[in-house]
């Protein structure tokens, strides 16, 4: 009896272990397949209404009311191919479908913080490698008629709670804004949420769509 019991106890582990295998496969690498293949048609489908005039609305975001992709963020220092969608809020079911953008903060090219997260593992990971960026590496951020070109000025990690970073002027909350900023966010380390990886960059060029020759910006130093 005794044997039995013990036989089905270590069963019930071996089946608990698989389940909790499984799961952990579905989370590190099935969310990223279905993730960035969502990414991709955004993407496309930005850069198709970009050039036609158009824009893409909440339609084209099934689940997100009143959030709308508007931009495209490409890091070069990530990849010659990345580019993410940038959509409007920084709930869960946004940073699934791409970098979120902080309500309320400055939006691309304008003056004040112009302010990002994104995930570092699971869900596309679009920001994973946010730690392998150097000062001067490019931040390109497309949009309808205008492409922002920023450059990294520098790295801090902060608790989750320190939304200060990401004020007008970062760090520097209540200060009046002069210049174009970036924020970008991710967790850290990864894999963690203790802490919160912060990059920030600044306005260097404003291009009109019809002047961008992508090649001039893309190449990553170093």
């Amino acid at each position: 009896m005794t044997r039995r019991l013990v036989g089905g106890f270590g069963e019930l582990l071996i089946t608990a272990g698989v389940l909790v295998l499984l799961f952990v496969a579905w989370q590190l690498w099935w969310t990223d397949v279905v993730a960035n293949r969502a990414q991709e048609r955004i993407v496309r489908s930005l850069t198709e209404d970009f050039r036609d005039g158009s824009t893409v609305g909440d339609d084209a975001l099934p689940g997100l009311a009143g959030s709308r992709a508007f931009a495209v963020i490409r890091v070069p220092r990530f990849g010659a191919d990345d580019a993410r969608p940038v959509i409007e809020g920084t709930g869960r079911p946004v940073l699934a479908l791409g970098v979120g953008h902080y309500r309320g903060t400055a939006m691309p090219g304008e003056v004040g913080n112009f302010s990002v997260a994104g995930h570092r593992t699971t869900y596309g990971r679009p920001f994973h490698d946010i730690d392998r960026l150097r000062q001067g590496d490019r931040v390109i951020v497309e949009t309808k008629p205008t492409v922002y070109v920023y450059e990294v000025t520098g790295h801090e990690i902060v608790r989750p709670y320190q939304s200060e970073v990401i004020a007008p002027v970062p760090d520097r909350p209540g200060a009046t804004p002069e210049d174009a900023l970036l924020t970008m966010t991710s967790c850290h380390p990864r894999y963690s949420a203790t802490y919160r990886y912060v990059a920030h960059g600044r306005l260097v060029e404003t291009v009109d769509r019809a002047d961008w020759r992508p090649a001039d910006w893309t190449t990553v130093e170093g």
